[in-house]
């Protein structure tokens, strides 16, 4: 790689690693503010909407993996992970609209889609290196989850600071909006300065010949391997706040 390559490498790898640490952040905080607002009785939420509500970002951003990475492929990773970024933002923002359970979960489902992240990144960062490099630089992005304590130690801070101790309930809405926000400023640095990978390759296949891959019984194995070790590691970080 050339110097200017490796200044434009190294730049995208920082960007998408802010951006899946915002991501991850913003996909998590829910485990935080479901339980200050139930434990100070802002919302009546009972056990099963606690779990609902906790468990609903996590399988927003599941589920839509598969689509987000076709995508990818064929759209290219720096379009789509703006988008997932400016969705997110949407979803935190009604979010912090949110009258009751169900407007709760409307939101929760729109920002759940920042789990999409990971699946976007991964071939985004990927594409800018070599192969030799590429577990290393997947490893730094990787890092990112550390958004997950980013929302357990900023969000009760914040939960703090915006309803001035307890006395100004309502001052929780400000949280998902400094969320959106954050969102936002990300998606616009990230589509302007990350650039497009020069080994970026859009894919032009018909979509039943994408989803051949889903016939490898490897891939399942994969995806066993990674519900059990992410899948826990999201699990603890939600349930145990």
């Amino acid at each position: 790689m050339s110097s200017s390559s490796q200044r434009r490498a190294y730049g995208a790898l920082g960007l998408s690693t802010l951006a899946f640490t915002a991501c991850f952040a913003l996909w998590m905080q829910n485990g935080v503010l479901v339980t200050y607002l139930s434990e100070q009785g802002t919302f009546s939420f009972d056990e099963v909407e606690i779990g609902w509500l906790l468990g609903v970002p996590v399988l927003t951003g599941s589920i839509l993996r598969l689509p987000v990475g076709l995508l990818s492929d064929r759209y290219g990773g720096r379009k789509v992970f703006s988008a997932v970024l400016l969705a997110a933002a949407l979803g935190a923002f009604l979010l912090s609209r949110a009258q009751g359970f169900w407007g709760f979960l409307v939101g929760s489902l729109g920002f759940g889609v920042a789990g999409t992240s990971f699946a976007v990144g991964v071939a985004y960062t990927s594409a800018w290196f070599p192969k030799e490099r590429q577990g290393t630089a997947l490893g730094i992005f990787g890092a990112g989850n550390a958004g997950s304590a980013v929302a357990t130690l900023l969000t009760p801070w914040m939960l703090e600071v915006f309803t001035a101790g307890g006395a100004d309930p309502e001052g929780w809405r400000a949280v998902p909006l400094v969320y959106a926000a954050l969102m936002v400023i990300v998606a616009l640095a990230f589509a302007l300065l990350a650039g497009t990978p020069p080994r970026e390759a859009r894919s032009g296949v018909a979509l039943r010949e994408q989803l051949t891959v889903l016939r490898s019984a490897r891939v399942w194995r994969f995806g066993l391997y990674y519900f059990l070790v992410f899948g826990c590691f999201v699990a603890l970080a939600q349930w145990l706040v």
